[in-house]
């Protein structure tokens, strides 16, 4: 089967590999007709979280199943399904009470596991024809209608990018008629924002600074802030205060949000040299700007490993300063982790069939399965308006 596979940092190919195979009996053979790249993706692409060569890659997948082993239920060949980035059981202690990002029989002696990222399993990704998905009556989520119908780019979003944006808005408790300000506005950030207005917040601020994100952003309702700009915090203050009339009575004596969302991770940008990274920023920057009582969202993957860390704030073994004191001053509630898959899926993918959202509207690009390598290497370089892409495989 051809499959995308990572080769060297900044380098991958489409490489006939393998079949994917059945290698136990609850087992299904998933026939990908659509995947999609993840900023995650980059962070094996640059070098920095320990891909492997001949790893293949990818953990936003769909299709169609083509084999089910005697052991599973719920899912029939011919059954359309998309697969959540997280693999689970199902049924182990963290499994059966929602916490399924922490499953502990997927990958015996560690907690969780995940299609393509290194220390989470053996499990190849689905930038390929064929993926395997084990345990399947968990991790098919089945879906209605063809491939290639005016759905199959809102239900891709659900194995991984709207499901970890909805997640964000979870870990940072939005509510009806909260102000929410989402530092990042790539897929993620962009799918989180969206997340937050279907959730009824009254105000959303969408931190970036890269046109073509921030013009999205302002496609879809949000209020963009360039980071290029000036200081985000400062830009979302005034913006607030010019809004006096409409904002709730008492409210305007803190000026910030009530709640925030780190959607880029530990590849932040320094806000001082826009070429550097800096990856206490965006923490820094949310600690100031959180209203007292408010809430923190961190989605942007912090990783344990990192074998380019930033001079500036950066550590190989992951370690980070945070500003402890001033949220726990504030009181500030912080939620923080990877998608809980098991808790949102079905529920997301019943808000696309019954018409109440698209998140296929942030999808900017779509491309053949061949043409990986170029993709990839645009999406890293932030060039051509990339905000998300999705492959092709029919």
């Amino acid at each position: 089967m051809r499959a995308v596979v990572f080769k060297a940092p900044r380098e991958v190919a489409v490489e006939d590999v393998p079949d994917a195979r059945a290698e136990r009996d609850d087992d299904v053979l998933v026939r990908v007709t659509s995947s999609a790249l993840c900023g995650t993706d980059l962070h094996m692409y640059d070098g920095r979280t320990g891909a492997t060569p001949g790893m293949v890659l990818g953990h936003e997948g769909m299709g169609i199943v083509e084999f089910a082993g005697r052991a599973v239920h719920r899912v029939r060949r011919g059954d359309r399904v998309v697969l959540p980035a997280h693999i689970f059981c199902g049924v182990c202690f963290n499994c059966a009470r929602g916490d399924s990002a922490a499953c502990l029989r997927v990958h015996p002696g560690y907690v969780g596991g995940a299609y393509a990222m290194p220390g989470m399993g053996p499990f190849r990704g689905s930038q390929a024809e064929l993926v395997r998905v084990p345990f399947a009556d968990a991790n098919c989520v089945v879906l209605p209608g063809v491939p290639g119908d005016e759905h199959e780019d809102d239900f891709v979003l659900i194995a991984d990018a709207w499901v970890t944006g909805w997640h964000a808005t979870e870990l940072a408790g939005v509510r009806a008629a909260d102000t929410v300000a989402v530092f990042g506005a790539g897929a993620v950030g962009l799918l989180a924002a969206y997340s937050a207005r279907l959730r009824g917040a009254g105000e959303v601020y969408s931190v970036d600074l890269i046109d073509e994100r921030l013009e999205k952003a302002a496609e879809l309702g949000f209020v963009p802030v360039d980071v290029r700009q000036g200081d985000p915090v400062e830009q979302i203050r005034d913006l607030r205060r010019a809004r006096r009339g409409a904002r709730p009575p008492g409210e305007e004596e803190m000026g910030g949000v009530m709640a925030g969302i780190d959607a880029v991770g530990f590849q932040a940008r320094d806000r001082s040299h826009l070429d550097k990274e800096n990856p206490r920023q965006v923490i820094d920057d949310l600690a100031r700007l959180v209203n007292p009582t408010g809430r923190l969202g961190i989605a942007g993957v912090f990783t344990a490993t990192d074998a380019a860390p930033a001079s500036e704030g950066g550590h190989a073994d992951g370690s980070l300063q945070v500003p402890w004191a001033a949220l726990f001053n504030k009181g500030v509630t912080v939620g923080f982790g990877r998608t809980h898959d098991r808790r949102y899926t079905t529920h997301l993918r019943d808000l696309i069939i019954s018409g109440r959202a698209r998140p296929s509207e942030i999808i900017t690009h779509h491309e053949s399965l061949q043409n990986a390598p170029s993709i990839y290497d645009r999406f890293d370089r932030r060039v051509d308006g990339i905000v998300k892409a999705v492959f092709n495989h029919r």
